[in-house]
């Protein structure tokens, strides 16, 4: 489980078959092999690592489901560290489950902060709603606009900087994963409707 919050932004030093490098010093020093890891808003699991750099498997189902198989050598990622007991959330409960890809439409800055415009996966797009939760490569963010073909968020100076957002353009492809509340609830009504329709 991790909370969105960005600890550190990491860069792609090999990708050989399915084992993916990362250097980010930090992140190498605070966790062990086994543990896990959000890469990008994805939970993988550390397989190896040293001082500065760590190691995880990525199979063909993340590849197909994530952008991590459009990764190269020199590519940065968006780092989090799995949350422990007693870690604050301060954003929202994230599984690292991604669901969708989707693109970036447009980026315009504001005074001293960014409105970025995603296009909204058709599959998923009951689950966006104004002032909701929703996970971009692994941060927690709010959706502050929920546009029929599209939603918006806003990006402040210190997010901006500290994450691989300052590199996206249009056309950039990004990891979605939902708030998994909403799932959880669609579940619950969804089951409850069948039953009712049976008796």
């Amino acid at each position: 489980m991790f909370s969105g919050i960005i600890q550190s932004v990491g860069k792609i030093t090999s990708f050989k078959g399915s084992l993916l490098t990362v250097e980010a010093p930090e992140i190498a020093k605070n966790n062990e092999i086994s543990e896990s890891i959000s890469v990008n808003g994805a939970c993988l699991t550390v397989v190896n690592k040293d001082s500065t750099k760590f190691s995880v498997n990525v199979v063909e189902e993340t590849l197909n489901r994530t952008n991590l198989g459009k990764l190269s050598v020199g590519s940065y990622v968006n780092l989090e560290s799995a949350l422990r007991v007693g870690d604050k959330i301060g954003g929202h409960n994230v599984q690292g489950h991604v669901d969708c890809t989707t693109t970036v439409k447009n980026i315009n800055k504001i005074d001293n902060s960014w409105i970025v415009d995603f296009h909204k996966p058709e599959k998923f797009s009951h689950y966006f709603i104004e002032k909701g939760f929703i996970t971009i490569d692994g941060a927690s963010l709010t959706i502050t606009n929920d546009i029929e073909e599209y939603f918006s968020i806003a990006v402040i100076p210190f997010t901006w900087d500290h994450t691989i957002f300052s590199g996206y353009e249009v056309g950039s492809v990004v990891n979605l994963e939902v708030d998994m509340t909403a799932k959880y609830i669609e579940k619950i009504l969804s089951k409850s409707q069948k039953l009712e329709k049976a008796n």
